[in-house]
Formats: C-alpha cells, sequence, structure tokens
C-alpha cells in the first residue's frame, strides 16, 4: 500500500531474469516454509481441463482457474503460480497465454491484481517470443520446465556437447533474456516491470468476444476462432501424447512442427521446394514462362489460406482499364531507386544485382531496346 508503507513494504524477490529456472521455482514455491518471516504466501493453481469435454470444459476451467486464484488472495497469498504440469490422458494443458491473460484481467477488473505476483510454470513456452508473451500479457516469470527437460535430454544424449546439464540450462536462459531484451528495445521500454501487462501486441484470428474477456483493451482488426477451435487444436496436439494407439505411432518421434523452416509434414510454406525451384530456375535461365509458374504458386494463396491477403479478392463490378492507357515498363522504371531498399532487408549481394539489371534496362529503354526482355527484367 502506497499510502501506508511499513517495513514489510521492503520484503523483495529479485531474480537477474524473468525466466525462472526449475531450482528457482522451487524455492519460490516453498519461500514460505524456507522463511515465513518475510511475509510470503505462494500457491499453486493447476491450469487443465477435461479435453473430452471441447470448448465448454475449457471455458468452465478457465472459470474454475480465475475463482481459486481469488480464493487464494482472499485467504492472504500473493505469489500464484500458474502450473500446466501433470496432464494426463484426460487432462490437457489451457493455453498458458489464454489463461495467464483471463487471470491478470479477472483479477484487474476485481481491482486485486496489484496484491499478487503472477508467475507460469508452462510446457509451452521456448522461445524469447512466448515468452515475450506471457510476460506482455501479465507474468512476472516464467518457468519453462519442457525446454529445460529438453535441453537436459539433448546433453545426456550427446547431441549437445562441451557443456554439461546446469551449464547449457543457463546459457538458454541467458540466451532467452537477451531475446526478451531486444523485443523490449524495438518498443522503447527500459524494464520488465514496464513490458509486464503492457500487451503491446495485436491479436490475429481471435473471435471478438474471446479478445473481449480474456486479452481485454488487445487491438484486433480482424476477427476469427473462438474457445471451441482453441479447444479443437489443443485436443490435436494432445492426442500426440496420448494417441489411441501408441503402438502405431512407437516408431516415430514427435513433430517437429516446421513453423519456421520447412518440414515435409510441416506447416505449409509459401516458399517451399517447389516455389524455390521455380524461381531459381526462371532467373538462371531468364525464362519468363518459368517465372509466371512461380508467380502463379506464390499468389495463388487463397486455397492455402497462407496470409491475410489471400483471404481477400478483387471486385469484380469494374471495368478494366485498356492496356494502351497503362504506363510503359520504360517509363516506370526510371523513377525506381533500388538504393532505397532496405540493406537489412535484402542482402549486398541483392542490392548488387538489382542496381546491374536496372542500369541495363535503364540503358536499353534510352536506345528504345528491351521489349519482352525488358518486361522480363521488371518481373524478375
Amino acid at each position: 500500500n502506497l499510502l501506508a508503507p511499513t517495513a514489510r513494504s521492503c520484503h523483495q524477490i529479485v531474480v537477474p531474469y524473468p525466466i525462472l529456472d526449475n531450482d528457482e521455482l522451487a524455492k519460490l514455491r516453498y519461500i514460505d516454509e524456507d522463511a515465513p518471516e518475510l511475509g510470503f504466501s505462494p500457491v499453486t493453481v493447476r491450469c487443465l481441463y477435461d479435453v473430452r469435454r471441447g470448448g465448454d470444459g475449457l471455458r468452465e476451467a478457465i472459470d474454475a482457474v480465475r475463482a481459486e486464484v481469488s480464493t487464494a488472495i482472499a485467504n492472504g497469498a500473493n505469489i500464484v503460480i500458474l502450473s500446466d504440469r501433470y496432464a494426463t490422458a484426460d487432462l490437457a494443458p489451457i493455453p498458458a497465454l489464454l489463461v495467464t491473460a483471463a487471470v491478470h484481467h479477472h483479477l484487474v477488473r476485481e481491482k486485486t491484481r496489484t496484491r499478487v505476483g503472477l508467475v507460469v510454470e508452462t510446457g509451452e513456452a521456448v522461445e524469447p517470443h512466448h515468452f515475450c508473451l506471457l510476460i506482455g500479457f501479465g507474468a512476472g516469470a516464467v518457468n519453462p520446465y519442457l525446454a529445460f527437460d529438453t535441453i537436459r535430454d539433448l546433453v545426456r544424449e550427446g547431441v549437445v556437447q562441451g557443456v554439461n546439464e546446469r551449464k547449457a540450462v543457463k546459457q538458454y536462459i541467458k540466451a532467452t533474456g537477451k531475446g526478451i531484451l531486444k523485443v523490449m528495445s524495438k518498443m522503447g521500454i527500459s524494464t520488465v516491470a514496464s513490458y509486464c501487462g503492457a500487451q503491446i501486441f495485436e491479436a490475429v484470428g481471435l473471435r471478438r468476444d474471446v479478445v473481449d474477456e480474456y486479452f481485454t483493451g488487445t487491438a484486433s482488426r480482424i476477427e476469427g476462432v473462438g474457445l471451441d477451435v482453441i479447444a479443437e487444436e489443443v485436443a490435436a496436439r494432445h492426442a500426440l501424447a496420448f494417441p489411441d494407439r501408441p503402438e502405431e505411432l512407437a516408431h516415430r518421434e514427435l513433430p517437429v512442427g516446421g513453423e519456421y523452416q520447412w518440414r515435409r509434414e510441416g506447416e505449409y510454406h509459401l516458399f517451399n521446394p517447389d516455389t524455390v525451384f521455380k524461381l531459381q530456375h526462371s532467373t538462371r535461365t531468364a525464362r519468363y514462362d518459368i517465372f509466371k509458374q512461380y508467380t502463379r504458386l506464390v499468389d495463388d494463396q487463397s486455397t492455402r489460406l497462407a496470409t491475410l491477403r489471400g483471404l481477400f479478392e478483387f471486385r469484380t463490378d469494374r471495368s478494366p482499364i485498356p492496356i494502351d492507357e497503362v504506363e510503359s515498363v520504360a517509363s516506370i522504371v526510371r523513377r525506381f531507386s533500388t538504393g532505397a531498399m532496405s540493406y537489412g532487408s535484402i542482402s549486398q549481394e541483392a542490392h548488387e544485382t538489382l542496381a546491374i539489371a536496372m542500369n541495363r534496362l535503364g540503358a536499353r529503354s534510352n536506345t528504345g531496346e528491351g521489349g519482352e526482355d525488358s518486361r522480363r527484367f521488371i518481373a524478375i
């Protein structure tokens, strides 16, 4: 209470990074037993739900978690650990970001948020952006226990060499901390305390009622899915860990996902081996017909819903402009400025190649040459 400070107000728990290892989380979880004089009272709330009940079960489980947190605060708890450990074949973890934001805004509405610190113990968080989201929506610290278990297993299997398990975990925490600092610096934020609960993100693909209830105040310019679809996605991932017939998957490892790097059975990518081959083949052989095959593959996005742009269609109720009224390639290219392209987005080699291409095209257009070759240069 800022209006009535006491000696107890000076008691603080300080951690070097917002990422807690398992030992640090254990100290925090039992701090009332180790140092009761400090006045900290932690409580662990399980964030699991009956995966068989779909969206209704997920919604009721979130409400139960919020009610349990409110009761714990009323009973004197000032540290709440939201944990998704101990999932079973019937109980799946509530998505960590969803439950963190739901509890955070619930406590804000109840005017009890400043009385408690939120710590998230989750197996979902792996990379810096995951931690940034959790912190941005109210988490004071995060324990990614599954990431730590994976790192230790990689060291034991010899995949990661030159470090022991403890050092590997510390290096992961340090690297993740630097990643969080980089994201914060892009927004001009200096401290994690200022970043916590700031929710400087935009929701993409969530239904308005979900955003208003669980991510209150978050910008969202398009509609999307509700809790029912979110529950279906959780159930699909949960089924990989607890299959009905495990003997069918005994010979296979868990899928890596392929969210960033293309994988044969992973996420669909606009730039995949097929499109990359078409692009390289067209540029190396200067074949415009192959390039059109490439653009057709990339532009036909609506069937795969790979981008937001792919969800839109052009209006067809307008008459097209006659081709003789369209400005020629030769006149358009004179206004191009390849030097203005961001050096951070394309490489030095790409800059040099563009400059050479534009110089050649400009020289040919000035002499009246070019024709189809000019259009080919512009396209490629």
